[in-house]
């Protein structure tokens, strides 16, 4: 299974010219379906993003990230973006996409956003997105 995660155009701008503040600002992940076409060019808040699931356990616009820090790392020349993983307990939903966006900013700024690859289930479970060791995203300088 193939696991990418890509970050919006404007979610990476947004965070070098500190109008998305990851230190005070909160996030939230929400899932669509397979039928959502990911434009990294073009699509910005949340209301360009179509196809969110809806099923048992699962609530309209996802659910907050918490533990969400930016770390820098000077070996590497690399800096990330990580959170405490998405859990959506008791839950009957199908997904193909995550989206991290910016629930603080005005038009509910897109950051990133995760293909599964595939679409999976969960059947009255918990659906759970265990983020990389490496983080949400990360960026090379």
């Amino acid at each position: 299974m193939a696991v990418t995660a890509y970050w919006y155009g404007k979610g990476i701008e947004n965070i070098m010219r500190n109008t998305i503040d990851v230190d005070t600002h909160t996030f939230k992940c929400m899932l669509t379906t397979s039928t959502y076409v990911p434009n990294v060019d073009t699509h910005d808040q949340k209301a360009d993003v179509t196809n969110e699931v809806t099923g048992t356990g699962y609530t309209a616009g996802g659910v907050a990230l918490t533990s969400v820090v930016i770390s820098q790392d000077s070996t590497s020349n690399e800096v990330e973006i990580d959170a405490a993983d998405a859990v959506w307990s008791s839950s009957t939903i199908t997904a193909r996409y995550a989206v991290v966006y910016d629930d603080t900013a005005a038009g509910d700024e897109l950051l990133m956003y995760v293909d599964f690859g595939e679409d999976f289930t969960s059947t009255n479970g918990t659906f759970t997105i265990q983020w990389s060791v490496e983080g949400l995203v990360k960026a090379s300088y």
